[in-house]
């Protein structure tokens, strides 16, 4: 009998996806482990393997949503029958059929890559996908980590050009990968640019060179690249991109996943906030110390790294804020996993600190760091979203005094960073100023009443105004 290709599931929270490429045309033969077609849903991209080897049907075209366990096709055996035709195609799980790519928050593959694939390695720019983002196997990217290899300069030769592990191998070996060049305006060679922001000024007839890049390292990204179109400028700085007046936006991909999420995370459970001003001397002290000590070796710590440390420790003696909350049981975490609000133009997204009470600042730094640069180049893995039992978001760089964050369902809580600001303490009859905070959090009440979420929000705070106890 033929095996079934599924739809797989991805996230408890996945209601819905679709094939957005076979990587094996129809009719044409697979092996089990190499990859048969990228999967696309609301906030996730990804590359599935075969299970099995054989000759591949497709069930489904390119672009069909449907809801998670649908056959998309079969893979029939040698010897087996193959019908020119199949019936039984699944019924697609919305009127909406077609998703824009650029909706979406993609992740690149999260399939093991093939293992008998040859490897070449060239400077030309490698294969990038209809939604701007490199091809390439999350076994390679932790390859080329761990080797010290800019995958982003190495030639795929997986399917359709994706960059898998051989190939990595191969440029640590040869010695063959070529450095990006720095960044120069107007004239002179290609800027360093994301593979997104360098179609979208091909697209608009936007000289790429002209361009201030604002991303890490002065890489040109894609806001960059809108900026300039909307404004005619060609800084990318200061310039406001976005919808214009009179513009009718679709609610799809990332905005419908937030909306929905957002609108069910409120109705489903009892939310409420509470704020908590802190003195943040002696956090201002002690950041100021930690980015002078750990310059050379390039790690800045900001405020909201040390006010997650603090969340995840302070959850250590407050499991309750730490829980999920199951209808007829409340569910405590083995895990203290700080989800980290990142904010992209198309929408936020939470990538994860896994373990952060075990962290020590420094690598909690790093980890968030690689994070938010992965986030914004669409270059998260699976790993990198799952397993969050409470999230810390971030507005203060906004000048905001105090907001109610919404929990990121199942989660119990979710702590805001609001701006440090020059505030007054009194020393007697003296006035002293100070460096304040405030903290919002939102938890959820159905799990914990007010008393013991005061209790971690006090737990919280006196972390900060005693921060060197974060450091032990």
């Amino acid at each position: 009998m033929p095996k079934e290709i599924y739809l797989v599931k991805v996230g408890m929270s996945m209601t819905e996806g679709m094939v957005s490429e076979w990587f094996v045309q129809d009719g044409s033969q697979v092996k089990k482990g190499e990859l048969v077609y990228a999967l696309e849903t609301e906030k996730v991209n990804l590359d599935v393997d075969a299970d099995y080897s054989g000759t591949v049907k497709h069930l489904v075209e390119v672009g069909v949503t449907l809801e998670p366990g649908d056959v998309v096709g079969y893979i029939f055996e040698a010897g087996e029958d193959i019908p020119d035709t199949l019936a039984g195609a699944p019924a697609a799980a919305s009127a909406e059929t077609k998703r824009e790519p650029e909706a979406t928050a993609p992740v690149p593959a999260v399939a093991a890559a093939p293992e008998t694939v040859s490897a070449s390695v060239a400077a030309s720019d490698p294969v990038v996908s209809q939604d701007g983002h490199i091809k390439s196997s999350p076994a390679a990217r932790r390859l080329a980590k761990e080797l010290g290899v800019d995958y982003t300069r190495v030639a795929g030769s997986g399917p359709g050009g994706r960059i898998v592990e051989a190939d990595v191998q191969a440029a640590s070996q040869r010695d063959a990968v070529v450095p990006a060049a720095p960044a120069e305006i107007a004239t002179g060679p290609e800027p360093k640019a994301s593979p997104l922001a360098k179609r979208l000024a091909s697209e608009r007839g936007i000289d790429i060179r002209s361009i201030q890049g604002t991303g890490p390292g002065g890489r040109i990204v894609q806001s960059d690249i809108e900026n300039a179109a909307v404004t005619g400028v060609s800084t990318g700085a200061a310039a406001v991109s976005g919808p214009r007046a009179g513009e009718r936006i679709p609610v799809k991909g990332m905005r419908k996943t937030i909306a929905s999420r957002m609108h069910h995370s409120l109705q489903e459970s009892a939310q409420l906030t509470m704020d908590m001003e802190v003195n943040m001397d002696d956090v201002v002290k002690m950041r100021t110390s930690l980015v002078e000590e750990w310059a050379n070796e390039g790690v800045k710590p900001t405020y909201t790294d040390i006010v997650i440390k603090a969340v995840a420790k302070a959850l250590r003696a407050h499991p309750m804020m730490n829980s999920q909350f199951l209808g007829s049981e409340i569910a405590l975490m083995t895990e203290i996993n700080v989800g980290m609000a990142v904010a992209l133009p198309e929408g936020l997204i939470v990538p994860v600190v896994r373990n952060a009470d075990q962290l020590p600042i420094k690598e909690l730094a790093k980890e968030t760091s690689r994070l938010a640069i992965a986030a914004r180049e669409g270059a998260l893995g699976l790993d990198d979203y799952a397993g969050g039992t409470f999230t810390v978001t971030a507005l203060g760089m906004y000048g905001v005094d105090s907001f109610t964050p919404i929990i990121n369902e199942p989660q119990t809580g979710i702590m805001g960073v609001n701006r440090i600001f020059d505030g007054v303490e009194w020393n007697g009859d003296k006035p002293v100023k100070t460096k304040k905070m405030n903290l919002s959090l939102t938890w959820d009440h159905r799990a914990v009443d007010g008393a013991p979420a005061a209790e971690y929000l006090v737990e919280v705070r006196n972390l900060l105004q005693s921060p060197y106890r974060l450091l032990v």
